[in-house]
């Protein structure tokens, strides 16, 4: 039998595909041709079938999808750490904002979103849903280091360094759109950036644009009691139903957050398809709440899990996210079942890639599907033994012991074994540590 010549095969101690549901393949290769999945298959099945040049072994491994961030601010890295220990509102109104009117900058964010790019891509992070100024230079950013990125086209309705009013956020962002529109791994949402920005006039325009260009729209919602109240206040209605009034809510929709909804609000959000994007560290350290993932859930409502911005979590890591949103969830519900490990690695990957319209392509493991991957060491004492891989990658696993990442079928980062620091293929250690004494000194005077 002759063999077929392929670009490259992973062979891996487990394979975790995501789909079929709640499958661990043992002794499983995955075999790769340029950029797409063509077989998963036992390694003695693929040695028979498939020779290549680039075999990667990894006998003590968990291969996966590669995560999906679905809510960041990815240039707020510089902004880790920045003004901690506060509610949103004063965390916002006092100190960021102020600081990134006298910072933000297309320098300013593509240094930031560089550096944001290679900390997701070690935390086996290959897809993230954007929301910030200065889109392209986001893109730029991950152009350069590799990773996949649905730009948010930001649109609030007062000026920033970036734009003038809500008519210059939105033609600036179309214009971004078509700069960028043909480039593989760049897709596009409208990003409102949240009911009490946004005005009523400026949704309907972006509803009208979104259907005429055929992009999402990513906003924030219900993050705070806060919110609720002004908007109650302001609107005679919570900010969910008034987006519902201007026909905002739909499958093309991801709102990040969610935290305080009722029952009648969770099945409004099932019944439009709208997906949220849970972000259980940042609602946690800035006191925002719990949301109820157990409810959505058995509402059907597809969730996702997003880091938010590096200055609200601290951490851009999707392992941690995982972890505690089956563990809130299983607290919140009194229910130990509520979030099984599998469900929360579907949060993490096929329920992010859904809500971004690109569950066709990404999110799982399958024949014909861009090979996005990555890979997760299993061999220290802390994580041993090991009886149920997935438990494992919840439970156990963090962004520490993740040794590949792989975006459309090119490896973006490596970490060699017992080695504490890995490698990316496009970016040079030297140019993350210049961004890093470039702008702390300037940022560290908002602390």
């Amino acid at each position: 039998m002759q063999k077929t010549e392929v670009s490259q095969i992973i062979e891996a101690r487990w394979v975790l595909p995501v789909v079929p549901r709640e499958t661990v393949y043992e002794h499983y290769a995955v075999v790769i041709n340029h950029t797409d999945v063509i077989d998963i298959c036992p390694i003695t099945t693929a040695r028979e079938r498939y020779t290549s040049q680039q075999v990667t072994t990894l006998d003590q491994h968990v291969l996966m999808p590669g995560l999906v961030n679905l809510h960041t601010h990815a240039a707020m890295t510089l902004f880790r750490g920045l003004a901690d220990g506060l509610p949103l509102q004063s965390w916002l109104a006092q100190h960021i904002w102020p600081a990134e009117a006298k910072l933000v900058s297309s320098d300013f964010v593509y240094d930031a979103s560089l550096l944001s790019g290679a900390e997701m891509l070690q935390s086996g992070i290959t897809t993230f849903n954007d929301m910030y100024f200065f889109p392209s230079s986001t893109i730029e950013a991950m152009l350069k280091c590799g990773l996949r990125v649905n730009a948010g086209l930001v649109v609030i309705d007062f000026p920033t360094q970036y734009a003038n009013d809500a008519d210059d956020y939105i033609k600036k962002g179309l214009d971004v759109r078509d700069q960028f529109r043909n480039e593989p791994t760049v897709t596009f949402s409208f990003a409102p950036h949240a009911p009490y920005t946004v005005s009523d006039e400026t949704f309907e325009n972006i509803v009208t644009l979104a259907h005429q260009v055929n992009i999402g729209i990513h906003s924030h919602i219900h993050e705070t009691k806060q919110e609720l109240a002004d908007s109650n206040q302001q609107y005679g209605l919570r900010p969910l139903s008034r987006l519902a009034n201007l026909g905002v809510l739909g499958p093309n929709v991801t709102l990040a957050h969610g935290v305080h909804v009722d029952e009648s609000e969770i099945e409004l959000l099932a019944e439009f398809g709208c997906s949220i994007a849970h972000c259980p560290s940042s609602n946690l350290k800035l006191a925002s709440g719990i949301a109820p993932v157990h409810e959505y859930l058995k509402k059907g409502v597809n969730v996702g899990l997003g880091s938010d911005g590096a200055a609200s979590n601290n951490r851009q890591d999707v392992f941690t996210e995982m972890r505690l949103a089956a563990l809130l969830a299983a607290g919140n519900s009194y229910d130990a079942t509520a979030v099984s490990a599998f469900q929360a690695i579907e949060m993490a990957t096929i329920n992010g890639a859904r809500a971004l319209g690109l569950s066709d392509k990404i999110g799982t493991i399958e024949k014909g599907k861009l090979a996005d991957l990555t890979a997760i060491e299993l061999v220290g004492v802390e994580t041993q033994p090991c009886f149920n891989p997935a438990s494992h990658l919840v439970y156990v696993a963090g962004r520490e012991h993740v040794s590949h990442t792989w975006v459309n079928g090119t490896l973006k980062y490596h970490r060699p074994n017992n080695e504490r620091h890995g490698y990316f293929s496009d970016i040079e250690p030297n140019e993350l540590t210049g961004i890093i004494n470039k702008w702390q000194p300037i940022v560290s005077e908002y602390t």
